[in-house]
């Protein structure tokens, strides 16, 4: 693979990031190649394109994401998506109408990567910075974004597992009010997607979604809670989870989450599930989450305290990270 360079730090490190020269960033901690972060996709304007995150995979290599299924080909990965923003769509295909149900309109936007200021790997972890502008389907500029992601991993033996902290903030550059909401905010019942949307691969279908009162199920989708977890069986004799924390700094903290396991594996801290949040014109939204994949052994029964502690040390990255 032809790349254009590997930063590297001046010290022992098991963190690397490198570029490929169709705008990719791989990031590596040891062998394993945790994320490959697509910041210039090749996406259809009807898939409102946008950076994403896909393949994730743990510490052990399992791969955690799936990106445009034949059931959505707007789900990639891990991605920021928002259906809802104005009238306009940075989710992808069709918008929900009151009274209408879906329809698929010309508003159809696309985050569009600017410049990356920094990309740096060191023997802490590694951290990405880049600018972004949020575009209408006409060209319009209603957002100029500064995105940070920032990897972290802890190797211990028993439940190893890495973290990405995902800290956006997005000046309203349009010079009116926009507010953010949902497809149950436009009138669907228990459709709030969209946020931080992760997509899990076909085999994670009917996983267990945990939060601090245990494990559950699809039920849960619209409750609030300050963190939650959907733990798949990728192969026998193990599980892996994706932990996603909510920062309490946030402005819906703790904010309400989208979870789906019958139809797919999805999960989505949703800040905008069940009502509108105005943006006002030159006012900056600011969010932050942590997002865990961890490893354990299945057959000790500790994965739901596997999940608490990787829950907990989200909680703590987000802090000392402000």
């Amino acid at each position: 693979m032809k790349t254009r360079g590997i930063m590297r730090s001046t010290a022992p490190s098991p963190f690397q990031v490198e570029r490929t020269a169709d705008g990719t960033f791989h990031f590596h901690i040891g062998d394993t190649t945790v994320a490959s972060y697509v910041t210039q996709p090749p996406t259809a304007q009807l898939e409102s394109p946008r950076p994403l995150l896909h393949p994730l995979r743990s510490l052990a290599g399992e791969v955690v994401t799936l990106s445009r299924p034949g059931d959505h080909l707007w789900h990639t990965g891990l991605s920021w998506a928002l259906p809802n923003v104005g009238d306009d769509n940075f989710w992808g295909g069709p918008t929900y109408i009151r009274d209408q149900g879906y329809v698929q309109r010309a508003n159809n936007g696309r985050q569009e990567n600017i410049e990356i200021t920094t990309a740096d790997a060191s023997t802490d972890g590694i951290t990405l910075t880049h600018r972004l502008d949020w575009l209408t389907e006409l060209g319009e500029v209603l957002f100029d974004e500064e995105r940070t992601l920032t990897v972290r991993a802890r190797m211990d033996a028993g439940a190893p597992a890495w973290a990405l902290i995902f800290s956006t903030a997005m000046r309203n550059v349009s010079g009116q009010d926009i507010p953010f909401g949902s497809p149950s905010t436009a009138g669907r019942d228990n459709a709030g997607y969209g946020g931080l949307f992760w997509r899990g691969p076909d085999s994670w279908k009917n996983g267990v979604i945990h939060t601090v009162a245990g494990p559950a199920g699809e039920e849960l989708r619209g409750s609030r809670a300050p963190w939650m977890a959907y733990t798949g069986h990728p192969r026998s004799g193990s599980s892996t989870s994706v932990v996603m924390v909510d920062d309490s700094q946030n402005p819906t903290y703790p904010t309400e989450w989208f979870v789906r396991t019958e139809e797919y594996a999805g999960l989505c801290p949703a800040p905008f599930f069940s009502d509108e949040l105005i943006v006002k014109a030159d006012d900056t939204l600011r969010l932050r989450y942590a997002v865990i994949i961890g490893d354990s052994d299945s057959g000790s029964g500790s994965e739901g305290s596997d999940v608490a502690q990787w829950a907990e040390w989200g909680r703590q990255l987000l802090g000392a990270s402000r």
